[in-house]
């Protein structure tokens, strides 16, 4: 089970520090105790029948946590909710999980009644951290309300114990349309992602981790449970202490870093990758996005004692799937339009690159990823005809595979998996294909900056017209550069405007935002 790490770790280091978080460390023991508390109240208070699935309302508190934790321990998948998220999306995402149970922390209380507005059924809504419920339970008298009184004692826990096959977690992600999709991950996809990672890093109770991202980003599953596993310290900032993540990383005396490429490219930025400025890192990760050459070159000096990997992975195949080990020396020569590989995949995942029809292309040329193995989570929740698109077999095989929409270069010669964008980013200009990857590459080079973003625009009924570029934090004469452009790319792949921004938005898991950049566009057209 996948909590199993964390219940052997409150054993061997019951007065260790599990979390620090909000001001806060809370001991490996103490946690336990709050969880199992929580899970307690919600074995005897919940309304019967339902799914086992608890939505944890909270954002980077103990409550989160012990949340988290608590859902485990009574046999239930979490489903993270997160109160930065516009409401309507909460209550949707709550909506189609059709819990019967939500846990809530102190400051996303203010937005309970508003998301359990019209929710359709009687939830047990638990709110540890507020002593006096009574005006909640009157704003929401359609549903159970309970407050830190009445919490069951921590020593009338159950721990439930449930099969590899049911589910860790629900997590909901940006879909297509504007209905978040979501993702139903099982315990033995995770577990077998752990396992993998604690043995490559060797982790140990000395260890203090990161955690850069919100629980509704699957990346913070590796931040929780890698380090729990091992009885390691997960060290959680506030979001305005992660507008200074270099004094995050001095202060706390992490070991290991694991945050979006964007992080270390704002870092580099702001000028605090300077050689020896992070000794204690002994492994620093970045997943999430293409990472550029000049960012990994950066923080391998900023970071010299660490071991510096590039992780690659959808939800949908379990946090991340590939992994590549950075090398000065080598490396360099194995990167494709300025970015790092994705390298190898993990242990018993199996890799196909194929053409449109899904047969394999051959050594050396370019298709769209599949890969199968223990991380392919279980599929779309309730939604199988999507769950049918994207989990296929493909010809001469029986087993599924998921479709990632990523385009790869299939190895040859002994040569890592070498990202080349995704297959919805490659754009066709008067019968022209291009992958804007290649000309945001170009655009690093040229410009000296790693923010860029190439979108293609103007659309139009039978692709788009031309690329726009965006690029943040840099000073510099757009017009000049459009000349260099000229050296580089083609007519048609040449930017016909350059935006230049103080920093390009991001979502909430850190990545650039396009579809932000793209509704900027449209609003100037």
């Amino acid at each position: 089970m996948l909590h199993s790490g964390f219940l052997q770790s409150s054993e061997r280091y019951t007065d260790r520090p599990a979390v620090e978080v909000a001001g806060q460390s809370l001991s490996y023991g103490e946690l336990r105790s709050r969880a199992a508390s929580l899970a307690a109240t919600l074995q005897q208070q919940s309304p019967p029948g339902g799914l086992p699935l608890t939505a944890v309302f909270a954002y980077r508190s103990a409550t989160a946590f012990a949340g988290v934790l608590a859902s485990l321990f009574r046999g239930h998948a979490y489903v993270p909710l997160n109160r930065t998220f516009p409401v309507d999306r909460t209550r949707t995402m709550l909506f189609r999980s059709d819990c019967n149970e939500i846990i809530v922390d102190h400051d996303s209380a203010t937005q309970i009644e508003e998301v359990l507005q019209g929710i359709g059924k009687r939830l047990l809504v638990l709110m540890p951290e507020h002593k006096n419920v009574e005006e909640f339970r009157e704003k929401l008298s359609d549903h159970i309300v309970l407050g830190a009184d009445d919490l069951s004692p921590a020593e009338t826990c159950d721990l439930s114990r449930v099969s590899p096959d049911c589910m860790a977690y629900l997590l909901f992600t940006s879909g297509s349309t504007a209905i978040p999709k979501g993702v139903a991950v099982a315990q033995r996809n995770v577990m077998h992602f752990v396992e993998v990672m604690v043995n490559r890093y060797g982790i140990t109770e000395q260890d203090r981790f990161s955690q850069t991202f919100d629980m509704t980003f699957d990346l913070s599953a590796f931040d929780m449970f890698v380090a729990w596993e091992r009885g390691a310290c997960l060290c959680c900032p506030t979001k305005k202490t992660m507008f200074n993540p270099s004094r995050f990383i001095q202060s706390g005396q992490l070991t290991v870093w694991f945050s979006v490429p964007s992080v270390a490219g704002l870092m580099k930025r702001l000028g605090v990758l300077k050689p020896n400025y992070y000794p204690t890192l002994r492994w620093s990760l970045f997943c999430g996005e293409a990472l550029p050459v000049e960012v990994a070159e950066a923080w391998a000096d900023a970071a010299p004692n660490s071991q510096l990997e590039n992780l690659y992975g959808p939800t949908e195949l379990t946090i991340a799937c590939t992994l590549y080990r950075w090398n000065r020396q080598t490396s360099p020569k194995d990167c494709l339009h300025g970015v790092v590989p994705i390298g190898e995949p993990y242990p018993g995942m199996d890799v196909l690159v194929v053409n449109e029809a899904l047969a394999e292309v051959a050594p050396g040329e370019e298709g769209e990823l599949l890969m199968t193995g223990p991380q392919l989570t279980l599929g779309y929740w309730q939604d199988p005809e999507k769950t049918a698109k994207a989990y296929v077999i493909p010809p001469a095989k029986t087993a599924v595979y998921y479709r990632t929409g990523d385009r790869v270069r299939r190895p040859f010669g002994g040569n890592p998996l070498v990202y080349c964008g995704r297959l919805d980013h490659q754009i066709k200009i008067l019968g022209h294909r291009l992958e804007l990857g290649e000309v945001e590459a170009v655009l690093r080079q040229e410009a000296g900056v790693e923010s860029v973003a190439a979108l293609g625009w103007p659309l139009t009924p039978g692709g788009v017209a031309g690329v726009v570029a965006f690029i943040a934090g840099a000073s510099i004469d757009a017009e000049a550069l459009r000349i260099k452009l000229q050296e580089k790319l083609p007519g048609y792949a040449i930017p016909r405007e350059i935006h230049l921004l103080p920093e390009l938005p991001v979502n909430i898991n850190g990545k650039v935002d396009r579809r932000a950049l793209q509704t900027r566009l449209e609003g100037t057209a």
